[in-house]
């Protein structure tokens, strides 16, 4: 059962707890959605302001698709407390597109990117996710807990020396202050504390200002100028398909990940077609487009312990009003803080029981495989859908070439009425993998007159399967045997008819 944030009473579920009506008559459990947020959003500042330049793009285009993925979402996605932004993974896949055309494009493609969304969404995308094992799950929890650590590290490298004792002060406040008390969010305390110290005694270290510009006026309407054509089309079709996977991907495994924290369910075909509902509004306001964030999202709900779509709205409610209104304020956050409190949701995220020796002693050398090789490959990518998609491929061929070796044949030879008759006996799941040497396995030119195919403990998956029978009972033919091929199942009887003798000699 997941713990239950600071200051919800006991007995509440962990459905209940999500409740936005429950938590707006609750004092406690409001705080800790205000103050959940407020701290999101001031982590989600210099985030958004980095991804821009990713991307290419003014810093503005980044922190108001930051707001506007953010307010949307907490009405229309279906995962409570997950908080959507501008992200790294899309802002590498439209970076190309605004080198080589501009900003207007790039809008078009985010507008489009939803539409695919939505579409998808509403296909019913979501449902794929089971196909997900749970290596990969793990394997792209760790590496993005990685990824996390290893994008606070150029903040660490050649700045000055009061950087590391702030960093180090700030990381003591994260991870002492909670077992203390969790009245308020230990990264919040943090950043505030740090930043009194280094205005109150003029310590110059970077600051959240030193990222870029934060803007001066509330985001409007924006229409992008681009050709109605074929040709526009053809340039941003690539980038929004790109864009719509990669973000779907990732939002649903926030969503994943967050309900094993918290003990619930989420919507997953909502969150699918939402996410595309929030581009779609991201791109009309000239945003640089979005997905779930996972290093937000686990500030949110497992360091500040927020339930309920509150949260999610004032992070981006919360971060407007920063940057337009309390911009010189904000500016003046040391980098060390949030370095901190970054380092802290890397070390929270990273599943360390996965990598004790006596978990990694007890589970199987193909499953620590395919973990390895998702996290290697995110964090050379830097690429959590790539990632995802090695991970996942690793484990179909693991899978298939394990269940592949299931398969046994026996042979009993007997005499019926004078007649010699050898009877094969196949037991296990017959597809490609498993089929493809099934062949060799019976004996053809000194077999009895007679040669039984007994199927009753197997079932044929595939075409490739059909093929290969076909070209045993050939064989035996060509021999002048007689063969019959017994306990079909009624499926595969319909697969057999439907393409016995149609797929060549199959070997």
């Amino acid at each position: 059962m997941a713990a239950i944030p600071a200051g919800a009473p006991a007995a509440l579920t962990p459905e209940q707890l999500q409740s936005v009506r429950g938590t707006l008559l609750s004092p406690r459990r409001l705080k800790t959605e205000v103050l959940a947020g407020l701290v999101v959003a001031l982590a989600l500042i210099p985030e958004a302001i980095a991804f821009s330049i990713i991307a290419g793009v003014d810093p503005r285009i980044g922190l108001f698709a930051s707001f506007t993925m953010a307010v949307t979402i907490s009405f229309v996605g279906g995962r409570p407390a997950m908080i959507s932004a501008a992200t790294g993974a899309v802002a590498l896949v439209i970076a190309p597109l605004v080198k080589s055309h501009g900003l207007d494009y790039l809008v078009a493609a985010v507008i489009l990117a939803g539409l695919f969304q939505v579409i998808l969404g509403l296909a019913g995308v979501a449902k794929l996710m089971r196909f997900i094992p749970r290596s990969v799950m793990i394997g792209f929890v760790n590496a993005l807990a990685i990824l996390i650590f290893i994008s606070q590290v150029p903040e660490l490298i050649g700045a000055p020396w009061l950087v590391y004792p702030l960093t180090a002060l700030g990381l003591l406040i994260v991870f002492g202050l909670p077992k203390l008390t969790r009245a308020v969010p230990a990264p919040l305390v943090a950043i505030v504390v740090l930043t009194l110290i280094t205005v109150l005694a003029a310590i110059a270290v970077p600051t959240v200002g030193d990222k870029g510009a934060l803007p001066d006026s509330l985001p409007s309407l924006f229409l992008p100028n681009v050709p109605f054509t074929w040709a526009t089309l053809q340039v941003i079709f690539p980038f929004a398909l790109a864009m719509a996977f990669v973000g779907l991907l990732e939002s649903l495994m926030t969503a994943k990940l967050v309900d094993d924290i918290t003990d619930t369910r989420s919507a997953k075909t909502r969150e699918a077609w939402g996410q595309g509902v929030a581009n779609i509004v991201t791109g009309f306001f000239g945003g640089m487009g979005g997905c779930a964030m996972i290093g937000q999202t686990m500030i949110n709900v497992k360091a500040s312990g927020a339930r309920t779509r509150i949260s999610t709205f004032l992070a981006g409610a919360f971060l407007l009003i920063l940057v337009v209104v309390l911009g010189d304020i904000v500016s003046l956050i040391p980098m060390a803080a949030l370095v901190a409190v970054m380092i802290f949701v890397s070390v929270a995220t990273f599943d360390w029981h996965s990598i004790r020796p006596a978990t990694l002693k007890a589970l199987p050398k193909s499953e620590t495989l395919v973990m390895a090789s998702t996290v290697v490959v995110v964090v050379a990518t830097h690429n959590l859908a790539i990632g995802v998609g090695v991970g996942v491929l690793v484990a179909m061929v693991l899978f298939a070439r394990r269940v592949a070796h299931f398969v046994t044949v026996d042979r009993t030879v007997t005499d019926v009425d004078g007649v010699r008759l050898a009877t094969y006996r196949v037991d296990g799941e017959l597809f490609f993998a498993s089929s493809n040497d099934l062949y060799t396995q019976f004996e053809y030119a000194l077999a009895p007159e007679r040669v039984v195919i007994d199927l009753y403990a197997s079932h044929l998956w595939d075409a490739s399967t059909i093929a290969v029978l076909d070209a045993v009972t050939e064989m035996y033919r060509h021999h002048g045997k007689e063969v019959t091929v017994i306990g079909l199942n009624e499926a595969s009887v319909l697969m057999r008819e439907r393409l016995a003798g149609k797929l060549g000699a199959g070997h």
